[in-house]
């Protein structure tokens, strides 16, 4: 079943804020990042047309208590899913998780291991990837009760081809803008995280608009304070998050990885779990970048981190990226304005906004062209070389390892 939006004429970009710093090779790239407050005002009106069909689809599911929801997706997919999970489950008061692609594809028996009524929402970019139809394709194979709501910005890509008429399916399309042209994700990444929100979530249209507010900021005065670190000659950076900014942390560090074509090291991890050893990455060439959570409970543990941090020999390399000021003991924040109180799920599509420019940024300073970081195709914009086993070869050659 395919939803009732399609992917409408838009207008026109107006003049990106970042034009100035265009370089041959990062034209797609700036423009995606920099469209992102116009497609999200899309994507909030689109989902607003589709929550109606989207709950007439999932009802009965939900109905169930016993239901699984799986949010899945490879790389920077699987992380819309990790950020919006812990929402989703508030939102739905059901069990919901992410769990990979190349998870289920690599392991289905142990990932899809409970036979219980399941809502597989696929999330990708261009749905060609050679795990996203075989993801869904076990869940058939491996349940008996599985329904499929596929987010994505490609309707020529194969998950949408696959699943556009299928009873139990339901498909929902991006402005078509979001289909990023650039190697990197960016405007797909956060279309599709505010998608999943808004159509299974609370759909706070209101919030959206308060994102759309902060980002246009952020994209209007990046040179100011994002573009000057790329100067200062750091080889590591490190994002740290809570909660459902553990998976922004993630996203963060495969965006700077991936437009540097690997010239900068990234490392992530959670507020708490980087003392436990991860800690040892930091040297005098790290940068680190805080993502403060709304939660007042938990950001109580961001907070402990950036002290900490900024106590060592370093404190200017410690950024703190906030939707609210932090207290003057600690030092400055970025603060993104008119976000207070929006909760991590949603917030994380404005934090990702700085960290999209400072791989741009850091990108540039190191001469790596960022719609096309490697140029070899050493590391390809959809995914190649993947064979896809027919499961009953892996349960075969399971058997045979244990005799």
């Amino acid at each position: 079943m395919n939803a009732p939006n399609s992917q409408r004429p838009e207008k026109s970009l107006s003049s990106s804020p970042i034009s100035t710093t265009v370089a041959p090779g990062s034209e797609a790239t700036v423009r995606e990042i920099a469209q992102q407050p116009e497609v999200w005002r899309q994507v909030s009106a689109d989902a607003a047309e589709l929550r109606g069909a989207v709950a007439g689809f999932i009802g009965p599911l939900l109905a169930r208590a016993d239901l699984r929801v799986i949010l899945t997706g490879a790389g920077t997919s699987s992380f819309v899913g990790q950020i919006a999970a812990p929402a989703l489950a508030q939102a739905l008061n059901r069990r919901v998780e992410a769990l990979a692609t190349t998870d289920i594809v690599s392991n289905p028996q142990a990932q899809l291991a409970e036979d219980v009524p399941t809502l597989l929402v696929s999330v990708a970019r261009s749905g060609r990837s050679p795990e996203s139809v075989a993801a869904t394709r076990l869940a058939d194979e491996c349940l008996s009760e599985v329904r499929h709501l596929v987010v994505t910005c490609d309707p020529t890509g194969d998950l949408y081809q696959e699943h556009q008429r299928r009873d139990g399916s339901m498909v929902v399309l991006m402005p078509a803008r979001a289909n990023d042209e650039g190697f990197a994700m960016t405007s797909s990444f956060s279309s599709m995280l505010l998608s999943c929100l808004l159509i299974l979530g609370p759909g706070d249209q209101s919030a959206v608009e308060a994102l759309v507010g902060a980002a246009e900021k952020i994209l209007a005065t990046w040179q100011e304070r994002i573009g000057v670190l790329a100067q200062r000659g750091y080889e590591r950076v490190v994002y740290l998050g809570s909660g459902a900014l553990t998976g922004l942390a993630r996203e963060s560090a495969l965006k700077m990885l991936e437009l540097t074509a690997g010239k900068i090291v990234t490392y992530h991890d959670s507020a708490l779990g980087f003392r436990h050893g991860p800690k040892a990455v930091i040297d005098d060439h790290t940068l680190v970048v805080v993502y403060i959570s709304s939660d007042p409970y938990t950001r109580q543990y961001d907070l402990d981190i950036v002290a900490e941090l900024r106590a060592g020999s370093n404190p200017d390399s410690v950024i703190a990226v906030a939707a609210e000021p932090i207290s003057p003991a600690l030092g400055d924040a970025w603060v993104l304005g008119g976000v207070a109180g929006v909760g991590d799920s949603l917030l994380a599509a404005g934090y990702v906004v700085v960290a999209q420019l400072l791989g741009l940024s850091f990108a540039l300073h190191a001469g790596t062209t960022p719609d096309n970081p490697f140029p070899a195709g050493d590391v390809n914009r959809v995914v190649k070389g993947v064979t896809i086993h027919p499961l009953p070869v892996i349960v075969e050659a399971s058997t045979k390892a244990k005799r």
